[in-house]
């Protein structure tokens, strides 16, 4: 069994594309398929995790979410003898997925919210809290509908911590800062100044960037001259080790939101982009998460004064952890990739 899935990363996509479709092409894997990503941007980074994995990664020199890349993907697709193409990117559009579609080919489309003016995918996957049929009201009649946090997508990593309980320390004291792949506007450094400003005893701190991250060396120099302990890690591929380290964690909305709640890690979460507001605003009203909206809006005074009081709230830690992991279960590789073997 064969899968192609065609995704894209760079400074201004992001990872977050890229980083999902591997948590399912490592399903497929481990049901004894072989899987070929094909992209029309580089990001040696991510490649090299990809090889890394057994993956075989393809480029082809296409604008994004056009028909030429449309018709490259489907002869790929053919070349390879694949059972299903995956699609996930918010320029894949209805032409696009018409294309695959008159060609014959079983099509799988990753969304978040319901940005093709028409659906012709076999299957369309919302992982998202935030999913409704309300998205899809323009689809085909045979296009299959799989919403929810029942379908969070998570690497192999995560699966291995299924069943772990966090402890609830008296005062948390370590932070873990991740806001993405690649963090064109530098958040990063926004919240680094915000926890200059808590004044608090202890504090360590652990700041993850993206291998396209275009300001890790002065996220380096700053790092260096805190006056607490901040290490600073690019391209982790240790990333629950990592969660379950933190006691507190500041994010970007987004994918990376089901790893946290999976995880059980208390977050304070930035929007970082309009696609990550519902799903922010969702986990907040339900105090899984604190959302304090756009980065844009939010100084780092403000950032801080949301953490300090966290760290020294066990109880409340203590439940928005519990809510969290009882909301990702950390089946939902499994769910889907079984529905495309099944289907093939």
């Amino acid at each position: 069994m064969k899968l192609v899935i065609r995704a894209d990363a760079s400074k201004q996509i992001g990872t977050g594309h890229v980083m999902r479709c591997l948590a399912l092409a490592q399903a497929w894997q481990y049901a004894g398929g072989d899987v070929i990503f094909v992209m029309a941007t580089k990001t040696p980074a991510l490649e090299a995790r990809l090889k890394s994995e057994g993956m075989e990664v393809v480029y082809i020199p296409v604008q994004i979410g056009s028909v030429e890349d449309a018709r490259e993907t489907v002869n790929l697709t053919r070349k390879f003898n694949a059972n299903w193409v995956v699609v996930d990117g918010y320029e894949f559009g209805g032409e696009y997925q018409q294309i695959i579609k008159d060609n014959g080919l079983r099509l799988l489309m990753i969304d978040d919210y319901g940005h093709a003016e028409h659906y012709y995918a076999d299957i369309v996957l919302n992982q998202n809290i935030s999913a409704h049929e309300g998205l899809y009201v323009n689809r085909e009649p045979y296009t299959q509908l799989l919403l929810g946090v029942k379908y969070t997508l998570l690497r192999r990593e995560f699966r291995q911590w299924c069943g772990w309980n966090r402890e609830i320390p008296a005062v948390g004291r370590k932070v873990l800062v991740t806001l993405g792949g690649s963090d064109p506007d530098n958040v990063t450094l926004k919240v680094i100044q915000a926890l200059e400003l808590v004044q608090f005893n202890d504090l360590e701190v652990v700041v993850v960037v993206g291998g396209s991250n275009p300001h890790y060396e002065q996220l380096k120099s700053v790092c260096l001259d805190a006056k607490f302990p901040i290490h600073l890690k690019r391209n982790v591929t240790n990333m629950p080790e990592l969660m379950a380290w933190a006691d507190v964690a500041v994010a970007a909305g987004g994918s990376t939101n089901w790893e946290l709640s999976f995880m059980g890690l208390p977050s304070i979460i930035l929007v970082l982009a309009d696609n990550q507001r519902a799903i922010a605003e969702k986990l907040g009203s339900m105090k899984i998460t604190i959302n304090l909206g756009c980065y844009e809006d939010v100084s780092p005074t403000e950032i801080a004064l949301a953490l300090k009081p966290l760290l020294d709230a066990p109880q409340a830690r203590m439940e928005m952890s519990q809510q969290g992991q009882k909301l990702v279960d950390g089946g939902g590789n499994t769910r889907i990739a079984a529905i495309l073997a099944e289907a093939s």
